[in-house]
């Protein structure tokens, strides 16, 4: 990941990062525990059409999102509401979860966790993204790969992928 850096300011410049695909969506780093201490890390997300993460738990980080673009379903525990550009959304550890694009075109959020650490989930599942193009929708082998991860993560997914 290029940074400029002066003194312990860090700075990613727009469009700048490592770009991963993972669940039909482009995610990219723009802060990871080495860049925080291990006290969060922070992703830009580029959320495709009908695309969104399946249902989920971390029990080892808060997470929560700001929208920028777009309109998102967000899934708590058993109840559903539209989270929309602006809106900011908090997850805490434990709680069965998810998020879905219901547009028709892309929608952007930044996607924080605390602390940090989600990211070694994301570069071991992803695949790294290819500019210009679209993440490919979530498959067997990203589904295997998925489960595979996820308990050294601290993640839980309760329901079949």
């Amino acid at each position: 990941m290029e940074t400029k850096q002066a003194g312990g300011v860090r700075h990613i410049p727009a469009g700048e990062g490592q770009s991963i695909w993972i669940v039909g969506d482009t995610h990219t780093l723009k802060a990871v525990g080495e860049d925080t201490n291990g006290a969060y890390m922070l992703l830009e997300v580029s959320v495709s059409p009908q695309a969104g993460p399946p249902p989920h738990i971390h029990h080892r980080e808060d997470e929560f999102y700001y929208v920028l673009e777009g309109e998102l379903e967000v899934l708590d525990g058993e109840r559903t509401f539209i989270a929309s550009a602006g809106s900011y959304v908090y997850i805490p550890r434990g709680t069965l979860h998810r998020f879905k694009n219901v547009g028709e075109v892309p929608a952007k959020m930044l996607v924080f966790f605390t602390p940090a650490g989600m990211e070694g989930f994301f570069l071991e599942v992803g695949m790294p993204a290819q500019e210009g193009g679209t993440a490919p929708p979530l498959g067997p082998e990203e589904i295997e790969r998925t489960l595979a991860a996820a308990p050294k993560y601290g993640m839980e997914f309760p329901l079949p992928l």
